[in-house]
């Protein structure tokens, strides 16, 4: 937008209005009737979409344990070949660089041994409470394990070079409040078709995490109240971006880590959730208490955002365990949905640009474009390099066209073996062809529950009329 002479304030103001005309697509999805939603997120794409979310989380967590998220993604300037040309204080360009700068004066390249270690402290912390911890403390283990990755930070430096950055706790003022700088809301066409497929993405992650709440929360996902909770959760998200847009922020989605900690602390009650929300305005208030959060090490919140997220993943393997995957239409469903999710979250490079390089990416180069073509480029772009977006869109196409699985006959109930004599078994129905070739096993049916029922509880009677049964089944095979 600064190409077509827009200052950054009107820039970011055009997305602020740009974000609030898209959010009425969540709004039209969360009006869809209940038959509606449940038949293009049936079990199958819930348990596909939380489990690429997870994926896709459990990579993010990651990058912010080495260090951060653009350090990592620029760590190929650090490879021997290229280092010389581009690497850290080379006269090309380090902006961005593959040095991490997110813990205060250090800066050191992505997964130094440093980072990875004060983000272990929280993973060993949380081992230690689960071992020695009371009820109390390991229903707590979250906000406790951050607390003491925090102080181990704290407490530690790097060649007389802190790790935690308390200048933004000084810096911050002791109370602040919305609305401290005014944005003009505009309208940008350009961006209209890429704020609208990230709000579709927006809207699958938001059924998913809430499948995925349901899931932690002992809940079930097939009733109504999960079709009208999927209803509810989307409206919030609408209305909360619009809202966040009049707040001069940008546009909201719910909060994957939540299924973990509800996972882990075993609490799931509402009550909890309003008390949870009153706390963040308050801590958003009082600006001090942001200057503390934000003086964490990247590493430190990566060693405790992994453990979350991988949370969100087993919520996605227990949805799969659910389905029935013995289903040749489930499991190629769940397959095809999986091999595209996972392959571009584990690799995006295909579809997507890299860091610092647009337009660039040979799936579709449009650095000529017009400005209308770059933003349908990046929609497009974004779509299928979304891993939870692309993965879960087939899993709902294809649960469209393909058709059920043809019904296969069912051998029921358990034979009393003494009643017949010898290891066979009788038809139930007298009535059913028997067909066999020459050469081939005799086939045999069984009784159903109610009939072996009975069978157990007769007496010389029933083994006689078994005996008279598998006497007639024998006569009819030799007759075919």
């Amino acid at each position: 937008m600064k190409a077509d002479g827009f200052t950054g304030e009107e820039a970011y103001g055009k997305m602020l209005g740009t974000s609030m005309l898209c959010a009425v697509l969540e709004i039209f999805f969360s009006l869809l009737p209940g038959k509606t939603i449940r038949k293009i997120f049936p079990p199958v794409v819930s348990a596909v979409a939380v489990t690429l979310i997870g994926v896709a989380l459990t990579g993010t967590g990651m990058k912010y344990w080495g260090g951060g998220v653009v350090c990592a993604e620029m760590g190929w300037k650090e490879h021997a070949q290229v280092r010389d040309s581009v690497g850290f204080g080379m006269p090309v360009s380090n902006v961005p660089s593959a040095i991490c700068s997110g813990s205060a004066q250090v800066a050191l390249p992505y997964g130094s041994t440093e980072y990875i270690g004060l983000g272990f402290s929280v993973l060993v912390f949380l081992v230690v409470i689960e071992l020695f911890g009371s009820t109390f403390m390991k229903n707590c283990n979250v906000i406790l394990a951050l607390l003491f990755g925090y102080f181990v930070a704290g407490v530690s430096n790097y060649e007389g070079l802190p790790y935690v950055d308390t200048s933004k706790i000084e810096a911050a003022p002791v109370v602040d409040f919305l609305w401290t700088q005014w944005f003009g809301i505009g309208i940008y066409g350009p961006a209209i078709i890429p704020m609208l497929i990230a709000y579709i993405v927006t809207t699958v992650e938001t059924i998913g995490d809430v499948t995925a709440t349901h899931e932690v929360s002992e809940l079930k996902t097939d009733d109504k109240e999960y079709t009208r909770r999927i209803q509810g959760s989307l409206m919030a998200d609408a209305i909360c971006s619009i809202l966040a847009s009049l707040f001069t922020s940008m546009p909201n989605t719910t909060f994957s880590q939540n299924n973990g900690v509800i996972a882990m602390t075993k609490c799931a009650s509402r009550r909890a959730g309003i008390a949870t929300g009153f706390w963040l305005i308050i801590m958003g208030v009082f600006a001090k208490i942001a200057g503390v959060i934000t003086s964490i090490p990247d590493c430190v919140l990566g060693g405790m955002t992994i453990f979350l997220f991988a949370n969100v993943l087993i919520s996605g393997i227990t949805l799969f365990g659910e389905l029935n995957l013995k289903s040749r239409r489930i499991r190629f469903i769940s397959v095809l949905s999986m091999c595209v999710g996972v392959g571009v979250t584990v690799w995006p490079w295909a579809f997507l640009d890299m860091r610092a390089s647009p337009y660039t990416a040979k799936f579709w180069e449009c650095s000529d474009c017009s400005e209308t073509m770059k933003g349908l480029r990046n929609a497009v772009s974004i779509f299928l390099s979304t891993g939870y977006c692309i993965g879960s869109v087939l899993a709902i196409i294809l649960n469209t066209i393909l058709p059920e699985d043809a019904e296969e006959p069912v051998i029921e109930g358990n034979v009393r073996w003494s009643a017949i004599g010898q290891k066979s078994t009788y038809f139930a129905n007298k009535d059913v062809d028997i067909e066999e070739e020459e050469g081939d096993e005799s086939k045999r049916g069984t009784v159903n529950d109610e009939e072996a029922g009975s069978a157990d509880n007769s007496g010389e009677g029933e083994e006689v009329a078994a005996t008279d049964d598998l006497a007639e089944m024998e006569e009819a095979i030799k007759s075919e």
